[in-house]
Parts: C-alpha cells; structure tokens; sequence
C-alpha cells in the first residue's frame, strides 16, 4: 500500500551534516550527540535505524549491542522493554552514563523541537531489508514534516526499492561503499534524490561521474578540514562528519 502523507520535500542540503549526531563529542546515535551536534550549530544530522525483536524502529549503528551499550548479542533478538534499559553512553565516558537507545520516534521529535533536518539511514538486520524499510517509513509518515530537510537513505538496494514504492514521494539517498558497475541503473530504479558515497573510496573521476546525473553528491566519513574542502572544490553539496565544528569553519 503506498503512503498518502503529505509530500516531504528534500529542499536544501546543509554542507555540513552531524555523523550519527556528533559522534566524535558524545555517544553516537543518541539524543545527547543530536544536542551536541546542534551545539555546533549543524542544520542537518544523520542517524542509523534498525528494528528491534517486537519491531520498534531505534537508533544504533551496529547488529549487535556489545560496542555501544551495555547490551550483548543482536539489537534484532532483543525486545524493546530489554534494549530501553540499557546504558549507551557509559562506554564513552563517565559523563554521559545513563544515556539510553533512542526510539526514531525520538529523535524526530528532538529534530522537530532543534528545527534539525534527519537523515534517517535504513540499517536493516539480514533479512529485514524490507520490513525495517516499511516500518521506518510508517513512522516518518505519520510524524509528518520537520521543518528541516529530511532524506531517508540505505546501502540496501531492497530497502530503498521498498521505499520508493511505499512512498515515492520521499527523497532518497542511495548509499554506495564498494560501487557496483550498475550503479547509475540502480539509483534511477529507486529514484535517488542523492548519491552519498565514502569520499576514501572514490577519486575525482568517479566522484565526476556521480555528479554528471545530476543529483546531489553527499560524502561519507569526512573529518579532516582539508579533505572536506577537497570535496567542496569537487562540487560535493555536503559531508558527513563526526567532527561538525571543524568541518564547519572550511564550510563557510
């Protein structure tokens, strides 16, 4: 069933995006690194979603729990009642213990109350591309606009096809890391609104003919003002970073 909601538009793209907040200033893909990232004065911030066993959409990169919280094993066998009482911010510092995982709910909210554009990137468990995808999307419909820009995006080329379907009207991010010989195929298939890709992988020739389709070039992990400016001088629209307020002086 396609999703009726009221059309989201991508609108500007910030040239400097927060990576999973601020996650190089405080525990990543939580509501403290959001606040953190909008401290810096960054207009746009990107977390991961993925679902949990009881399929609540939340807010953490990896498959498992062990790196971030003081949770084991997969984020998909756990239910959310388990994974909310979990720590997420004690193994980055004393200071942000009892930090907890954020529903997407959660963060929209926070994103609407800082007037933060979200991208929400789809990190589905294997074999949920497709079910994370239509949950997230649920979620985001029935939330409705931020005032900011907002850009749902997926190295899962299922996702991103379910997503398309279910709402062709939501800009889409095609994420690109080991980049496949169809790669221009695939982001016309899906209706990519951008092309966001890891800057350590491309050269100025590839990234060229990223920009030849016309679409908007995001680029991922950027930490170093140098090479954010590099990107910017190439014609990238905006970077990804863990490190907002040093990329945010070579923006300007």
């Amino acid at each position: 069933m396609i999703l009726t909601g009221e059309p989201f538009m991508l609108g500007p793209i910030p040239r400097v995006i927060g990576h999973r907040g601020a996650a190089a200033h405080a525990p990543e893909n939580t509501l403290e690194a959001i606040c953190c990232a909008a401290a810096f004065g960054v207009e746009m911030v990107e977390v991961d979603v993925q679902l949990t066993r009881d399929e609540v959409p939340v807010i953490i990169h990896d498959d498992t729990l062990d790196r971030t919280t003081t949770g084991t094993g997969p984020v998909f066998e756990r239910s959310w009642k388990e994974i909310r009482e979990l720590d997420a911010g004690a193994s980055f510092g004393r200071a942000f213990a009892g930090e907890h995982i954020p529903t997407l709910q959660d963060v929209l909210a926070l994103c609407r109350e800082l007037k933060l554009g979200l991208n929400v990137e789809i990190k589905p468990y294997p074999g949920t591309d497709l079910r994370t995808a239509e949950i997230a999307l649920s979620v985001l419909e029935n939330f409705g606009p931020l005032e900011g820009s907002l850009l749902v995006s997926s190295f899962s080329v299922e996702s991103l096809r379910t997503a398309h379907s279910l709402a062709p009207h939501l800009p889409l991010g095609y994420l690109i890391h080991d980049r496949p010989d169809n790669w221009a195929a695939i982001a016309d298939e899906v209706g990519a609104a951008t092309i966001n890709f890891d800057h350590t992988s491309e050269t100025p020739q590839t990234i060229a003919a990223y920009a030849a389709t016309g679409r908007p070039l995001l680029s991922y992990t950027v930490n170093t003002a140098a090479r954010a400016k590099e990107l910017f001088d190439l014609g990238v629209a905006g970077v990804f970073t863990d490190f907002p307020g040093r990329i945010l002086k070579v923006a300007k």
